[in-house]
């Protein structure tokens, strides 16, 4: 037997070294690395997948360009984070905060695909645990899906190879493990070693896999960073568990763009997409209070309405808080500096506290006008009228600057029954105004937006 090699492995990025290095010479983190002990056994490297070989060398003009067709996932909003569906031979990673919904997502998607044989793989769950929450997602039973509870790849592959599955779903990459290197799951090593056999099943034998990956405190996925050049698309969960609310972000992605995302909904029965966000973030309100805008903003290619809050009141304790929740709080400061500079508004003594209605974190900078108004509004203690919104960056010297894909913002606005439409004068170009209900109210300077709202 050949004797164990040790190696030192940086956990953030995977740089591997001989010795022990107080900082990482690739990613510059300080006191990342970790030992671990492989033993490699190269007579069983690549016997896994002798039976699935079907790729051999082309002339480049003998490839076929037409495309294979997508399989959809019967979620037009994973359809359309995915771009279009899913990919014949793609490896997607699933990343997300622990209960966010990872699990459920995935195995809702394999009760749909009723057409294609799925293979659900969980290291993490008993076959019990997984019916229980199948007749808790779906009354109606799909026998093409089949759960397999296994860790060891040698294991899986010849599973794989008995049940010849047309998707695969991997429950998660951190608890497998290949007996091709000796040491523990969920190791470094061991995420590279069964990332690559993953990716050379997906590529090999055409079949799509998706894998579920853990994240750090920091919120990026665990595992060395090789793991998200491996894959063919990355996805992030996101969501606050004290809301409902659900976003699946696309952060790479090989086959279509990066920058759509779906929306979905958790409820008793599992995940619900939600097609129309802007009608749940708009709060169905009677009566009418200071402190409350409506923003357009886009989220990937998407537009919604979303509702800021703001609270503006005298500092109790000395020193002025400042306090944001779904916005940057710098970019909160910075707005607080235009108003006290340009509009003489004396908000040094003031606390200001603001929040992002439904738990999302918005970084479109065309909510910057909305955000300003509700701040003004609760300053003065004068309400918004519901059927207003805005969109557009303010600059440090006050201005209202342009925002791109204004017309999505306007026909978003339209459809949805508001009224007036504050936006930056330079965006009026082009625009016909007759094609719209909403009244579009041009601004170039903050202090046109408070003579229009509140004198």
């Amino acid at each position: 037997m050949p004797k164990p090699n040790t190696f030192f492995y940086c956990k953030n990025c995977g740089y591997q070294s001989a010795n022990w290095i107080g900082k990482c010479p690739s990613c510059g983190e300080w006191n990342s690395f970790e030992q671990e002990v492989i033993h490699r056994e190269e007579k069983q490297k690549g016997k896994a997948f002798s039976t699935l070989l079907k790729s051999k060398p082309k002339p480049i003009g003998e490839i076929d360009l037409e495309e294979m067709p997508r399989i959809s996932t019967e979620y037009q909003e994973l359809n359309t984070v995915l771009g279009g569906g899913i990919v014949r031979g793609s490896l997607t990673l699933l990343g997300g905060e622990p209960g966010i919904g990872k699990s459920t997502l995935l195995l809702q998607l394999g009760l749909k695909l009723t057409q294609q044989k799925v293979l659900y793989i969980s290291g993490e769950e008993s076959e019990v645990q997984l019916k229980m929450r199948a007749e808790r997602i779906s009354k109606t039973p799909n026998n093409n899906l089949y759960i397999l509870c296994e860790t060891q790849m040698q294991d899986i592959v010849n599973h794989i190879e008995a049940l010849q599955p047309e998707l695969i779903i991997v429950d998660s990459i951190q608890t497998m493990q290949s007996s091709v290197i000796d040491s523990a799951a969920g190791s470094i090593s061991q995420i590279k070693e069964c990332a690559a056999e993953f990716q050379h099943l997906a590529k090999t034998a055409a079949l799509p896999v998706f894998l579920v990956g853990h994240i750090t405190k920091d919120g990026a996925i665990a595992g060395p960073k090789i793991l998200e050049h491996i894959v063919d698309t990355v996805l992030q969960f996101e969501g606050d568990q004290h809301y409902g609310y659900r976003i699946v972000r696309c952060i790479k992605n090989r086959f279509g763009s990066t920058s759509e995302l779906g929306i979905f909904e958790m409820n008793a029965t599992g995940l619900r997409e939600v097609t129309n966000p802007s009608e749940i973030l708009l709060s169905n309100r009677d009566e009418q209070f200071s402190g409350t805008a409506v923003a357009a903003v886009l989220e990937g290619n998407r537009p919604f309405m979303i509702e800021t809050q703001a609270l503006v009141s005298t500092a109790v304790y000395g020193t002025p808080q400042r306090s944001a929740t779904g916005f940057d709080l710098r970019r909160l400061n910075m707005l607080l500096a235009v108003l006290e500079k340009r509009c003489r508004f004396k908000l040094g003594t003031k606390d200001v506290f603001l929040n992002i209605v439904g738990g999302f974190s918005i970084d479109d900078p065309a909510i910057n006008l909305a955000i300003m108004a509700a701040i003004l509004s609760s300053t003065a203690d004068i309400s918004i009228d519901s059927k207003t919104c805005f969109a557009g960056e303010m600059g440090l010297n006050g201005e209202v600057r342009p925002v791109p894909r204004i017309e999505q913002r306007i026909v978003e606005a339209d459809k949805l029954g508001f009224q007036r439409f504050f936006l930056s004068k330079y965006n009026m170009k082009g625009i016909e105004t007759s094609k719209y209900r909403v009244k579009l109210i041009p601004i170039g300077k903050i202090e046109e937006m408070w003579r229009a709202l509140f004198e």
